[in-house]
């Protein structure tokens, strides 16, 4: 999956926008029908919600190759439609042969969708924030759970913890009630339900392949109509279950008690955490250039989770 790194697209196409790790492009729709979004993943990686300046070659080909091959696994399910139409670059038009050879591989062509402002996390096992925070209060997300717990146990059961989605910075954990005073209640409820089922699914085919996925989030959002309103479809939005939305371990390692070996991004935290131990950068922009070695190692992770999960 290596290859020549893509830091940043500028494609011929309205209204690009530029997340983290995604390049996003308003496709004008043909008369009377809706436009469409070309979601282009790039080999940007962030950590503590903040772009790296070097970029991970292939890393974006690999998101996309996980992100498809979850989607194809959760269609069999049935439980709600999601917004993949394509990954074709021919059927994205505007596009000269260059720029269509620039994205295969990395792109998405999408259903439009009026995102829900929450970030819908399933958690499995107790770590990360969830770890930080149990350790402080004896809960997560304000959702109280047994007493004695040890870091990266596994929960007597999956719980849902929303978070704020937030543009720039930090996205927030909340409370199931304060994100059902934000959306309302209805949807959280609906969306609460089937982030857990999802998961559950999930999980229990990463576990049948030596793997185990801790924890994830998901998007949700409601399709738009033609004039650009939104219907009252429900759609899975945005990538589904990669390594950059989800914690990966390998079962055979697993043991409670510690930090555990990844199939994430992990490992790059663990050498910035190192930085900021040794006061050489403080979490804040810009982020400090990654040293070969560990560019390696980190695609290298990624590219295992790909081969062991053998969905994408």
């Amino acid at each position: 999956m290596s290859d020549h790194p893509i830091f940043r697209t500028a494609l011929p196409l309205p209204d690009r926008r530029e997340g983290k790790v995604r390049d996003l492009y308003r496709v004008p729709g043909a008369t009377g029908k809706p436009d469409r979004v070309l979601v282009i993943a790039s080999d940007r990686i962030s950590a503590f919600d903040v772009v790296m300046p070097t970029p991970i070659p292939g890393k974006g080909k690999l998101l996309t190759a996980l992100s498809l091959g979850w989607f194809r696994f959760l269609r069999k399910l049935a439980l709600l439609p999601d917004h993949l139409v394509s990954t074709d670059p021919r059927d994205v038009p505007g596009l000269s042969d260059d720029d269509r050879a620039l994205i295969a591989g990395r792109m998405m062509l999408c259903r439009r969708a009026k995102v829900v402002p929450i970030e819908c996390v399933a958690r499995g096992y107790l770590a990360g924030s969830g770890w930080a925070e149990y350790q402080a209060s004896g809960t997560v997300c304000g959702i109280a759970l047994p007493k004695g717990l040890r870091q990266c146990e596994k929960l007597p059961q999956p719980i849902f913890t929303p978070a704020t989605k937030e543009e720039q910075g930090h996205d927030e954990n909340i409370s199931f009630d304060r994100a059902a005073a934000l959306v309302g209640g209805g949807l959280m409820e609906r969306l609460r339900a089937l982030t857990v089922e999802i998961y559950a699914a999930a999980a229990e085919h990463a576990w049948s392949q030596g793997v185990i996925l801790a924890d994830t989030k998901f998007e949700f959002g409601f399709a738009q109509n033609a004039d650009g309103t939104p219907s009252e479809e429900l759609l899975l939005v945005d990538e589904v279950l990669t390594p950059d939305s989800s914690r990966y371990w390998p079962r055979e390692h697993y043991q409670p008690g510690r930090d555990q070996p990844s199939y994430d991004k992990q490992y790059l935290r663990n050498y910035l955490l190192e930085l900021v131990a040794a006061k050489r950068w403080d979490k804040t922009p810009p982020g400090p250039e990654i040293p070969a070695d560990v560019v390696q190692n980190t695609i290298a992770r990624y590219e295992e989770a790909r081969k062991k999960l053998a969905v994408g």
